[in-house]
């Protein structure tokens, strides 16, 4: 139950919700994409090492590089931050599951 209320809080910090809103974003640039895009791909290293990379983390990587491509900044980072935030709670759960038993009922 624990590792359950840990895996939902991680989920709701990733997912934005603790933000006030009320800060203006910069736009996005070239070199913030390729970074959001770096750190999308250690994220999905990460979760690979833990075996638990979720399923489409790698195809929006993919997306977010062809974004990139195409000079279309904004959508590279958001492709790639939401390829992070997958990445980074693939690794949670491979860690929350490391030791998991079978269900006794």
């Amino acid at each position: 139950m624990k590792k359950l209320v840990l895996f939902g809080a991680l989920i709701f910090a990733l997912s934005g919700c603790a933000s006030t809103g009320g800060e203006a974003k910069a736009p996005a640039t070239m070199e913030s994409a390729k970074a959001a895009i770096a750190a999308a791909e250690a994220a999905q290293k990460k979760a690979g090492k833990a075996k638990s990379e979720w399923r489409d983390t790698g195809k929006m990587i993919k997306q977010a590089k062809a974004a990139l491509e195409k000079k279309d900044f904004e959508k590279a980072t958001k492709l790639a931050n939401k390829a992070k935030a997958q990445g980074e709670m693939g690794a949670a759960q491979g860690k929350a599951e490391m030791n998991a038993g079978p269900w006794l009922f």
